[in-house]
């Protein structure tokens, strides 16, 4: 292995003040020998030429203020590469989108990396709290809650993560809405589109498929009402007609329970994926 040693004169960090280098020159001048001096002091030639061609005709009070210059102009040269370093770091920032603590975190040790900035640097300039950085997830053991939100979503391509809340609930999955679609997003679920509709075949027998629609009016007065119709599709009867002010939900399954007990109850239900149809007194009266 190759070592290289300072010689003497070189170091990392210099062996005199500043008061002693003017001292060396000053004893030049009053006439002792340049190599004795060197002999004296445990430095090269050069060394003492360069020394004289630096404080050469100063006193102390102009080298201390020739030392506070040069202190003062690497603080600037430090303070001007810290501001092009942060500029640096703030256009990588500004491309992305910053709207959770994830997204946050992933961008300031992507900067960290790339820009070799400090963490509490970093995360001034993302605006995050360094409890953020150092925060572990922990594995609260969802494997079987994605394993099957996968299989229902494979099964269900037009139920979004609510519909498969239910579900999940119906499974006894205990999760709430926010985690639900957080782990949704992360398994890259979305809501298929149909590529084509497949005709719907007209039923053959009564009580085979049951239709369900709105239609609505106004009084004389301007008020609005709404009217749910319930038909079968094979004879055309009109099952049921609702007449309100306003019909919700839990209103409407509360029909449909009194229809199925009168008439029975139907292979299938259809219906448009209206905000009524599609709520979540219906899901979970389906």
């Amino acid at each position: 292995m190759l070592v290289i040693r300072p010689s003497k004169g070189w170091t990392t960090k210099r062996r005199f003040s500043d008061e002693q280098i003017i001292g060396m020159i000053k004893e030049y001048e009053a006439g002792v020998k340049a190599q004795e001096l060197c002999r004296k002091y445990g430095i090269s030639d050069a060394t003492f030429y360069k020394y004289k061609a630096k404080f050469g005709g100063m006193n102390v009070s102009d080298a201390k203020k020739l030392r506070a210059l040069e202190d003062e102009n690497n603080r600037l040269k430090r303070m001007l590469a810290d501001a092009m370093l942060d500029n640096a770091a703030l256009k990588d920032l500004a491309t992305k989108k910053l709207l959770t603590p994830d997204v946050k975190r992933r961008a300031v040790l992507d900067v960290m990396d790339r820009h070799s900035l400090s963490e509490r640097r970093a995360c001034e300039l993302a605006d995050l709290h360094r409890l953020v950085i150092q925060y572990t997830k922990q594995d609260q053991g969802d494997e079987d809650l994605r394993k099957r939100l996968r299989e229902l979503e494979n099964e269900r391509r037009r139920f979004g993560y609510r519909r498969l809340g239910i579900l999940l609930a119906r499974e006894g999955f205990e999760v709430n809405h926010k985690k639900l679609f957080r782990l949704y997003r992360e398994e890259g679920l979305a809501v298929r589109r149909r590529r084509s509709r497949r005709p719907i075949l007209v039923p053959d027998r009564a009580n085979q498929r049951w239709s369900l629609d709105f239609v609505s009016d106004a009084f004389e007065d301007g008020q609005r009402f709404r009217v749910l119709c319930i038909v079968d599709d094979c004879t055309r009867e009109a099952l049921e007609t609702v007449v309100d002010r306003s019909l919700s939900g839990t209103g409407m399954t509360r029909e449909l329970d009194d229809l199925i007990r009168r008439r029975g109850q139907p292979d299938m239900i259809v219906s448009d994926n209206g905000t009524k149809m599609t709520s979540h007194a219906v899901l979970r009266w389906c």
